[in-house]
């Protein structure tokens, strides 16, 4: 072999050093160029979370986000929740309808992008929301809880914040029964005064009437028995009636047309055990006592019987100042029915008005008994056009025995009202 065609190269040591780390450094750049090729993003988390829209069963979520995202991934539940604990849910736009919640909660959400299969952002910080109120419904429903007239455990008679209780100067006597009223109007609308009596009231307002006896009037923790909750609604103009009777569990009552009957006792404030059969009304009693001129209207919220002091404060006042009512800025400029248990008042003022609240939706022009008797027993109506003087031996005959089909009230009582009996018989016997 001719060696001499070939030479060997002597390097220096310390440029051999030199090349190496240079091939090394050109190495990593070349390395670095092709991952910067296939980088991937940083994966970040939702933002900005809104609430765009809540009901009292549903609300709606919008949220931003700085990815191409494909999908989020969210999770919610009752405020305080543990994550991992709620509900999931998932969607490939930045918004989402959760539905099936609860009325006045509070509730947690998180959301996570999920930008492929193995990047994920960090969830979103923690946004939180309520529901609403739940609207009052003015249509007649197969249970009353459906209505939500009120909130949270129903036996407990918790009126919704969208309605408000009322009471009257006098009430009308039903069996001894207790008596809660409430009126629900819509939404930023108002009753409209018409003078001394019923207001003209918005199409879908709502009026309940609940009856009940506590089961002992010493000891009001000894609880109470629901028995009805009569209910009208103005539909199109014109009112309806539905009842809805209460089941014995007091969870709930079913609307009834046809009427029934419920055996109930209850202790007074005597301690005296009182019992009988509470008439339960039909549809078709409810227009008996609720008609004027063929029309269904409502008998108890009359402004005159509104206009009194309770706890110190004017209920019709407030009212106003409320804006329950318009078309009346002070309640003095509406006249009070007077209340037929204070005795400071002439015996013939109390009868008057114990007649008014009890008889008169009946005993009227356009009334149910119109056709059938000359009284006319509204408190405005004057003694003589009353015809109370000529008619004197009759009423002491209605109201002094209790005789089903002719007594007097003719519907909505099974026994004699002895205070109110005795109240009639003594101003009758007056004249």
């Amino acid at each position: 072999m001719d060696f001499t065609k070939f030479h060997i190269l002597f390097i220096d040591p310390q440029m051999m050093k030199r090349i190496t780390y240079f091939v090394i450094l050109l190495l990593v750049l070349l390395g670095c160029q092709v991952d910067d090729e296939s980088v991937i993003d940083q994966c970040l988390s939702p933002d900005t979370l809104t609430l765009i829209g809540v009901s009292s069963n549903a609300a709606t979520i919008t949220w931003s986000a700085t990815n191409e995202i494909s999908i989020f991934e969210i999770e919610y539940g009752l405020s305080g929740f543990a994550k991992g604990t709620g509900n999931v849910a998932s969607t490939n736009i930045n918004s989402i309808i959760l539905s099936g919640l609860n009325p006045e909660t509070s509730y947690d959400i998180y959301v996570q992008s999920k930008c492929s299969i193995n990047n994920l952002s960090a969830w979103s910080e923690k946004f939180t929301f309520s529901t609403n109120i739940p609207l009052v419904v003015p249509q007649f429903r197969p249970l009353l809880s459906q209505l939500n007239i009120y909130t949270e455990t129903l036996k407990d008679l918790n009126v919704s914040p969208l309605a408000f209780e009322y009471k009257l100067a006098t009430p009308l006597f039903s069996d001894y029964s207790h008596k809660q009223r409430i009126i629900a109007l819509p939404a930023g609308q108002s009753m409209i005064s018409n003078g001394d009596g019923l207001p003209t009231f918005p199409n879908n307002t709502v009026i309940t009437k609940t009856f009940y006896y506590n089961n002992d009037e010493r000891d009001l923790s000894q609880g109470k028995q629901i028995l009805e909750t009569r209910v009208l609604i103005k539909i199109d103009g014109e009112w309806q009636t539905g009842n809805y009777k209460w089941n014995e569990a007091q969870t709930d009552a079913i609307l009834d047309y046809q009427g029934s009957e419920v055996p109930v006792s209850w202790i007074d404030e005597n301690g005296s055990v009182n019992s009988l059969t509470y008439k339960i009304p039909s549809n078709t009693d409810c227009f008996t006592c609720h008609n004027t001129y063929n029309q269904i209207t409502p008998i108890g919220p009359k402004l005159r019987s509104l206009n009194f002091d309770i706890n110190g404060n004017n209920q019709l006042h407030q009212f106003i100042n409320n804006q329950y009512i318009t078309g009346v800025s002070v309640s003095s400029e509406i006249s009070q029915l007077p209340d037929w248990t204070d005795v400071s008042l002439s015996t013939e003022i109390r009868a008057r008005a114990y007649m008014d609240i009890n008889c008169a939706h009946c005993h009227v022009p356009g009334g149910f008994c119109e056709d059938q008797s000359t009284l006319n027993l509204a408190y405005e109506t004057s003694f003589v056009n009353s015809n109370i003087l000529s008619r004197k031996n009759s009423i002491l005959y209605r109201t002094t025995n209790y005789n089903p089909g002719i007594s007097m009230p003719l519907i909505g009582t099974s026994v004699l009202h002895g205070e109110g009996v005795d109240l009639i018989q003594e101003y009758l016997d007056s004249l």
